[in-house]
């Protein structure tokens, strides 16, 4: 089993001695772009093009930057990412959308953090 806050907090201690001058919005935005990685090689896989860039171990990167970018996004701002998936989670988990297709959304307790 991984500790996600064990990981969370040696990416950002990582990631306050390699990128100090960082500003809150910068993880974020790489998440962004890593989003975009994993749906250009999605979409080249799709369409069996490209194969020479090796989509499926490219895809995995991508997962794995936004991960690490979300974890450091997540750090900026005060978030623990593995309570904020726990608790989540523990929401989505109760929805059933083949029962109520038009409705399942609105079964939630997530209460606004601000």
């Amino acid at each position: 089993m991984i500790d996600l806050r064990k990981i969370q907090r040696e990416q950002w201690i990582w990631a306050q001695k390699n990128f100090p001058d960082n500003k809150k919005w910068m993880p974020l935005v790489g998440v962004g772009e890593e989003v975009g990685e994993l749906m250009h090689h999605f979409l080249k896989s799709a369409q069996n093009i490209r194969n020479k860039e090796h989509h499926y171990n490219e895809m995995i990167d991508a997962v794995g930057d936004i991960c690490v970018y979300l974890m450091n996004f997540c750090s900026e701002t005060g978030i623990d990412l593995e309570n904020a998936i726990v608790e989540t989670w523990q929401h989505v988990k109760s929805r059933d959308w083949q029962k109520n297709p038009d409705t399942a959304h609105l079964i939630t307790d997530i209460k606004d953090k601000d």
